[in-house]
């Protein structure tokens, strides 16, 4: 190889490698984003589990003041 080749493809492979960097960067920010958003519906999902079961504990204390005893036991069993 000759010297001007080795500077013609170094000329080239400077801007080469800055795209693929500037790519994987980007790449990077993108999964960093969806695992933002993960997490935040993880946290919804915990929040309206908890919600779901006070609502469920509120319904089951209703019923048993509402029932005569052995009608509630024979509900939940």
């Amino acid at each position: 190889m000759s010297i001007g080749m080795i500077a013609v493809i170094l000329i080239f492979s400077v801007p080469i490698i800055k795209l693929v960097l500037a790519h994987l960067e980007e790449k990077a920010k993108i999964k960093s984003k969806v695992l933002e958003n993960e997490l935040e519906l993880e946290k919804l999902k915990y929040e309206n589990f908890v919600i779901e079961t006070e609502k469920m504990k509120l319904q089951l204390e209703q019923m048993r003041l509402e029932s005569p005893k052995e009608e509630f036991h024979q509900l939940l069993k």
